[in-house]
């Protein structure tokens, strides 16, 4: 495959028009799997990554796996972003593509540009990535929002599945690409309120700029 031959690998956009966002298996007990992030850090994650299908009015479907037993249900938070979407509770199926409905929600949407993260990286994302590739559609794996026992083993399936042809990249990454220019819509006055949400930094990086400019002064020295 191109990343394993050294083949050079196309350099596909998120085009936000032909773009659906998948939240698969971000369970409340399934959570407690997650090694490779802190628990904070990676609640913050899922809850952007579901919050990418309101801010970029994204076709969003939801699927969970088992629910009734340990897996737990989907956070009630997410659940409530997207009340309207649909939301697939599979009963057995381990691979979320084996499930008829799912499948069904998935074509439904008519997009070709799936953009998908998942509880565990291994196994719940990359087996939906690899078959979705299998499909024909262009997979976008947020590696932010897809957690596993241990950074070893997210390593492994990251590199699985881009060897397969699924783009792995961070939520940053999505949503500037999702967005590619500040002047758009969404853009300046819809994302910079996400980043203050779910990327502290880059909030508050804006927050300084805000202040700077609203009532600061430079001090002797500053600007050398």
């Amino acid at each position: 495959m191109a990343a394993s031959t050294g083949a050079k690998i196309k350099f596909e956009r998120i085009n936000k028009d032909d773009a659906m966002l998948l939240v698969v298996d971000h369970q409340v007990g399934l959570f407690q799997l997650v090694r490779d992030y802190q628990p904070e850090e990676f609640r913050n994650n899922i809850l952007a990554h579901a919050a990418l299908g309101k801010v970029f009015d994204l076709p969003t479907v939801l699927t969970s796996s088992a629910e009734t037993g340990p897996n737990g249900p989907l956070p009630k938070e997410i659940v409530a972003m997207h009340p309207n979407a649909p939301l697939i509770k599979r009963n057995g199926e381990v691979n979320a593509w084996d499930n008829k409905d799912f499948r069904a929600a998935v074509r439904a949407t008519g997009k070709k540009q799936v953009i998908m993260a998942g509880i565990v990286t291994d196994v719940c994302t990359a087996f939906l990535a690899l078959s979705l590739i299998e499909e024909g559609y262009t997979v976008y794996a947020n590696a932010d929002a897809s957690g596993c026992q241990s950074q070893r083993i997210a390593d492994d399936a990251n590199d699985r599945m881009r060897a397969a042809g699924v783009y792995v990249l961070s939520g940053f990454a999505v949503v500037a690409d999702l967005m590619r220019d500040w002047r758009n819509t969404p853009g300046a006055a819809e994302l910079l309120p996400y980043f203050d949400k779910y990327l502290p930094g880059y909030g508050y990086l804006a927050r300084g700029h805000a202040a700077a400019v609203d009532r600061g002064t430079i001090l002797p020295g500053e600007s050398e």
